[in-house]
């Protein structure tokens, strides 16, 4: 099968782990998540920065400008005084998604009353959807995967589910996700013929 190739943004804000205070975890989960879910070859561009809006504004350009079609970004996005992932994302968008911020609620809420604490957003730059997840390994995998029950049937949706067709409507490589990790949704009209 022939499968397009991604360029996908990684991006961990955190103070602590920036200064070596203790081993980042969010840039292993995220790719780790992505390797799993995706049929298509990914090149991942990670960076870990500190909790500083400026330097996570430009980041996220720079990534956009490296021709990142996917940038994802975990930590910062509390409301504590240093959490300003939100508003650095804002910051360089073209368009705001509030769906994907809602639906990440919805999931962790199913968990935890704090969620409504959180401020995920996600933002079109150009051809590249900028998505805030969650800052712990096991919250970001949920929210991108959603609730499964024994059986593996779907409880709710995931959000990564809209990530391939909203791709396809910005312009960008056709994304092949592996169904028994999230099945990713289209309508029939936007779903291409596999490629031998």
């Amino acid at each position: 099968m022939n499968f397009e190739n991604i360029k996908i943004g990684i991006v961990s804000v955190s103070d602590r782990a920036s200064s070596g205070v203790y081993q980042d975890q969010g840039l292993p989960a995220l790719q780790d998540w992505l390797g799993r879910a995706l049929h298509n070859p990914i090149a991942f561009e990670p960076r870990l920065i500190a909790d500083e809006q400026a330097l996570i504004s430009r980041t996220l350009i720079e990534l956009v400008d490296a021709g990142c079609h996917l940038v994802l970004t975990t930590g910062g996005t509390g409301p504590a005084k240093r959490d300003v992932t939100p508003e650095a994302t804002l910051a360089v968008a073209d368009k705001e998604m509030p769906g994907f911020g809602e639906q990440m609620r919805q999931i962790s809420l199913r968990f935890v009353p704090t969620a409504i604490l959180s401020r995920q957003v996600a933002v079109i730059r150009g051809n590249c959807l900028i998505i805030n997840l969650p800052g712990q390994p096991k919250a970001i995998a949920e929210t991108l995967e959603g609730l499964k029950d024994e059986q593996g049937q779907q409880l709710v949706p995931g959000i990564f589910a809209a990530v391939p067709y909203c791709i396809d409507l910005i312009g960008g490589p056709y994304l092949e996700s592996r169904p028994e990790v999230c099945k990713a949704f289209r309508p029939k009209s936007a779903i291409r013929p596999a490629q031998p």
